[in-house]
Order: C-alpha cells, then sequence, then structure tokens
C-alpha cells in the first residue's frame, strides 16, 4: 500500500510539472487579483473628530492614504491595492481645475496593462458630480468606481471602512466593467450619472431617483440594471483633449426671486446659466425678460429643476424653450447640469446641439 501511494504521489508531481493537470486546477493555480489604485482626494473618509461620538463634527481630510488603507487591511482580501495622494481636501473646495486633474490621472492609469480598475476616495458634498464628470470624459471600459462616507473613521459606526472595502471589491469585479463610473455607498452600487446625496446625517445618504443598479454583500456584486445613457467609451467627450473648463453658475429658483443673481454671473464672465427652477424648471415671470436679454447677448440659459429625488423638466413645458433658444436639463440636477452644459460648450455654442447632449447624457 505505501508503494503504491508512493507512485501515485510520484506521478502527481510529474503531472503538476509537465502541466498535465485539470484545467480547473491550473487555473486556480494561475489566477491572480485584480489590480486596483486607490486615488485619495481627503473628505469624511479620511476625516477625524475629537471624540467617538462625534458623527457629524469632525475634520474632514486629515487621513493620508497610507493609513486610510491600512485600516481595512480586508482590502487584500479582494484585490492588490495600492495608493496614490490625489488631494487632501474637502469636497466642497473642488474646483474645475481639481476636476481636470484628478480625470486626466485616472485615465492616464485606466491605459496601464497593470491596472485593472480604480477608486477614487472622495468628500460626499461633491462627490456626485465629480463621478458625473468623470463618467463622462474618462475613455475605458474598466471599472471607477468613486467612495465617501457619511460619518469618520474616529466615529461610532463609521461607515468608511466598509464603504471602501465595497468599493474595492466593486472595481476588482468583472462584472463592473462598461458600466460607467459608479458610486458605491451603504452597500448600493448608483450610476455616477443618477446618484446625488439627499441627506447630510445619515449613512444612506446617496440615492438615485430611477433606483440602484445593484449591491455589494461580503465582497459580492450583484446587479440589478444598467445604464443606457452614453457614458465613458461611448462619449464625445475626452479628457485627454480638454485643460479648461467655460464658467457656467448656478442660480437659484424661489418664491420673490430677481434676476439680480444671473445678470451678476453673466457680467462675472458666465458662459451659461443654469436655471435651479422651482417644479418643471419654472421661471419666474420677474425673472424672464432679464433671461431672454442674457440669451440675446450669447449666455446660455439651462432650465433645471431643484426638486430632490427626480426634477425632470419638459422642453416647451412652463416656457417656450424653442421661442427664447433655451435649453433644459431633462433629469439632470443643477450641479450635474452644470457639469454637462461646461462641457457641451466646449464642443459647441449652438443650443440645438447642446440639448441634443443634455437628452444623450
Amino acid at each position: 500500500m505505501k508503494r503504491s501511494l508512493s507512485r501515485w504521489l510520484l506521478a502527481l508531481s510529474g503531472a503538476v510539472a509537465l502541466g498535465f493537470l485539470p484545467a480547473q486546477h491550473a487555473l486556480a493555480q494561475t489566477t491572480k487579483k485584480a489590480q486596483v489604485v486607490i486615488l485619495a482626494t481627503g473628505g469624511t473618509i479620511a476625516g477625524a473628530g475629537a471624540s467617538a461620538a462625534n458623527s457629524a463634527t469632525y475634520q474632514a481630510a486629515k487621513v493620508p492614504v497610507d493609513k486610510l488603507l491600512a485600516s481595512v487591511p480586508e482590502l487584500g482580501n479582494v484585490a492588490d491595492v495600492r495608493g496614490e495622494q490625489v488631494f487632501q481636501i474637502a469636497s466642497e473646495s473642488f474646483t474645475n481645475a481639481h476636476l481636470l486633474q484628478l480625470a486626466k490621472r485616472v485615465s492616464a492609469l485606466s491605459k496601464q496593462k497593470d491596472v485593472d480598475g480604480i477608486v477614487i476616495t472622495h468628500g460626499t458634498d461633491t462627490l456626485e458630480e465629480t463621478a458625473f464628470f468623470l463618467n463622462l470624459t474618462v475613455h475605458t471600459n474598466k471599472p471607477i468606481v468613486v467612495v465617501g462616507s457619511m460619518r469618520p473613521g474616529t466615529a461610532l459606526s463609521a461607515d468608511g471602512a466598509l464603504n471602501l472595502y465595497n468599493a474595492v471589491a466593486t472595481a476588482a469585479s468583472p462584472t463592473a466593467a462598461g458600466k460607467g463610473v459608479l458610486v458605491t455607498m451603504n452597500d448600493e452600487i448608483n450610476s455616477g450619472r443618477d446618484v446625488a446625496k439627499s441627506v447630510n446625517v445619515r449613512p444612506d445618504a446617496f440615492k438615485s431617483a430611477w433606483g440602484d443598479l445593484g449591491m455589494v454583500v461580503e465582497g459580492q456584486t450583484y446587479w440589478f440594471r444598467a445604464p443606457v445613457k452614453r457614458h465613458t467609451v461611448n462619449s464625445e467627450f475626452d479628457i485627454d483633449q480638454i485643460d479648461s473648463l467655460p464658467q457656467v453658475d448656478i442660480a437659484y429658483g424661489y418664491g420673490n426671486t430677481s434676476p439680480v443673481a444671473y445678470q451678476a454671473f453673466a457680467a462675472a464672465g458666465a458662459k451659461a446659466l443654469i436655471h435651479a427652477g422651482t417644479g418643471n424648471g419654472s421661471v419666474s415671470k420677474d425673472v424672464v425678460p432679464a433671461l431672454r436679454e442674457l440669451r440675446a447677448k450669447g449666455v446660455h440659459i439651462v432650465r433645471s429643476s431643484r426638486v430632490m429625488g427626480g426634477g425632470f423638466v419638459l422642453r416647451n413645458a412652463e416656457q417656450p424653450d424653442d421661442q427664447y433658444d433655451w435649453v433644459v436639463a431633462h433629469d439632470l440636477n443643477p450641479q450635474k447640469a452644470r457639469i454637462l452644459a461646461s462641457l457641451a460648450l466646449t464642443k459647441s455654442n449652438d443650443a440645438k446641439v447642446i440639448q441634443r447632449i443634455f437628452m444623450e447624457y
């Protein structure tokens, strides 16, 4: 019996050496973990409070990327990760220059053979804007995931560690490829186009009006729908060809509103104005004449809705957009409409072309 066992072990070792093992065994021996790069920009996920009871009072952008990764050793179970500190700021201070620099770095990394996915840690205040900008400008099918947290890592029930783990798991998953830029928060996977911050003190803050794309559970991704709007490789905007962005500003509609803000933004150089209107992007009768005058001077007017959770602006409803040569933002909220309008102006100054862009993206 011992002699037979020895012969069997010898034969097995020979099969290993000669490559005659079954395919599934050979695959198990050669499969490598996905290579995921984490670009850190600051925000609450890198924040710290004075005590564990401080979940809403803290300093953002305090923890560097190496310490952030070291605090979640489980990341190594789902991918080989490496970190890079791009910025260390609170996201309300993000500028167009930050957007351009970050997107160009993401684009460069996406072209590297040793990068399978990219995660961007980000403050939640403007996370949705950055995710949308990347979704429009980075030409890759590789997973790009933007992630933040609503509580600093020092707080009781901090959400950053699990959010980051889920982001890396999503970026490492081949199933996330080709779905555009994603946002993972509170176990959900949302489209960077649709998602918005809806509350500022709860971990379930980020929601999409049209529903999430999927979920992450114990490092596994589960999908329920896919984006249909143009993005990433199908976008006409390419960050490698964009070095500056036209000025676009947002003015808020409200009861007793006046045209002062619109006129001030235009005087300061705005090429387009996003009207964050009530309801269906409604415009007060006291503001319409000023907006028509600004449009006659070459400033584009884009009607959006300030409605939370699904503003939807119909063309030529509430206002005769065709007659005034205005644009409607469709279902994009004001802050995302600003991003798209600015990019659209890098392609054309024709309101009809800009309207076509808003309907396709």
